[in-house]
C-alpha cells in the first residue's frame, strides 16, 4: 500500500541515484519505509530510513538514531536465529548527518528482506467482505481460527525469548502467500496475481482460504521493541493487540480468543501472562470510565 508524500526527505547516498527509484510504502513519525532492490533489480527489499531531525541537537540526534536502528536490527537478528519469522536484515548504516564521527549524511537506515503477502489487517478485511457477500457469519470461521492459532504461537515464542514488540497491531503482522499461491509465483505466474487481474468470487475465496490455512505469519516493525521478561510487559503487549482487534476488526473479536488460547498452550509461563492480562484489562476499563 503506497501513500503520497509531497516532500519526502532526500535519500542517503547509496539510494539517491539508484534505478529504479525507491518508492515510498508508508511513513511514520520517526521513519519512512521504501521498497527498493538489493544488489539486483530482481531482488526486492525494504528500506527503513530514519531521517535526521533538525529540531534535535545534532549529537543527541546521532545517538538516538544509532541506538534505535541498532536496537531494532539486533532484535530481528536474535529472533531470526531462534526460528521466529521476521524479515532478514541485509544491511545497516546508523551514522546520521552530523553524527559524532563527523561523517556527512542525511540519516540512518536499515535494509531488510521484502515480505510478500498481505497484512493480517488486509486478510481479515477480506474475510469480512466474504462474509458480507455470503451473508453468513460462519464463513471461513475455522480457517480464521487456524490463522489466529498460528499468531498466538509465534507471539508466545517471541515473549519466551524476552522480546516485547511494543506496537502489536494487525498492520504489523504479515501473512506470506499460502503454498498454493507460492507455487504459482515460483512458476513465473506473478501476473496472475497482479491487482489488475479479474478473478471470480470463487477464486478469490479459494485464495483467501489458502492464505488463512497455509500462509506464514511474519512479524514486522520492531522500532518500539524492548527486552523484558516481566509478565506485566508481555500482558500489555497482548492487550495492545486485543484493543486493535476490538477497534479495527470488531467482527473478529471473538476469534481473537484463539490467539490467547494458542498463546496459553504454547508455554508454561504463558498462563501467568494471561492472568496478568486480566488485570491489565481491568485497569484499561477503569481508565476508559474515568477518562
Amino acid at each position: 500500500m503506497s501513500v503520497s508524500i509531497s516532500t519526502p526527505p532526500g535519500l542517503p547516498a547509496p539510494f539517491a541515484n539508484s534505478f529504479p527509484r525507491p518508492t515510498v510504502v508508508s511513513q511514520g513519525a520517526e521513519a519512512l519505509l521504501y521498497r527498493t532492490h538489493f544488489l539486483q533489480p530482481t531482488n526486492p527489499c525494504a528500506l527503513k530510513f530514519r531521517p535526521s531531525k533538525p529540531y534535535r541537537h545534532p549529537i543527541l540526534d546521532a545517538r538516538l538514531t544509532k541506538h534505535r536502528i541498532l536496537s531494532e536490527a539486533r532484535t530481528m537478528v536474535r529472533m531470526r536465529k531462534e526460528g521466529i519469522r521476521v524479515p532478514g536484515v541485509l544491511g545497516v548504516d546508523c551514522e546520521p548527518a552530523g553524527g559524532e564521527s563527523g561523517r556527512k549524511g542525511i540519516g540512518g537506515w536499515m535494509m531488510m528482506e521484502w515480505v510478500e503477502g498481505q497484512t493480517a489487517k488486509e486478510v481479515l478485511m477480506g474475510v469480512k467482505e466474504a462474509r458480507k457477500k455470503n451473508e453468513k457469519e460462519e464463513t471461513l470461521r475455522g480457517e480464521v481460527q487456524n490463522l489466529m492459532g498460528r499468531i498466538g504461537r509465534i507471539l508466545s515464542k517471541m515473549h519466551d525469548m524476552g522480546v516485547i514488540h511494543g506496537d502489536l497491531t494487525t498492520s504489523n503482522i504479515m501473512i506470506r502467500p499460502g503454498t498454493q499461491q507460492a507455487n504459482e509465483l515460483s512458476n513465473g505466474q506473478e501476473e496472475a496475481h497482479s491487482h489488475e487481474r479479474r478473478t471470480s468470487e470463487a477464486e478469490k475465496e479459494a485464495m483467501l482460504c489458502d492464505t488463512l490455512n497455509n500462509g506464514e505469519v511474519v512479524l514486522i516493525d520492531f522500532g518500539l521493541a524492548t527486552s523484558s521478561i516481566q509478565d506485566e510487559d508481555k500482558a500489555v503487549d497482548l492487550y495492545v493487540l486485543e484493543r486493535a482487534f476490538g477497534s479495527t476488526h470488531p467482527e473478529a473479536e471473538d476469534e481473537f480468543k484463539e490467539v490467547l488460547k494458542a498463546y496459553g498452550d504454547s508455554s508454561r509461563g504463558a498462563r501467568l501472562v494471561l492472568k496478568r492480562l486480566e488485570e491489565v484489562r481491568l485497569r484499561g476499563r477503569k481508565k476508559s470510565m474515568i477518562g
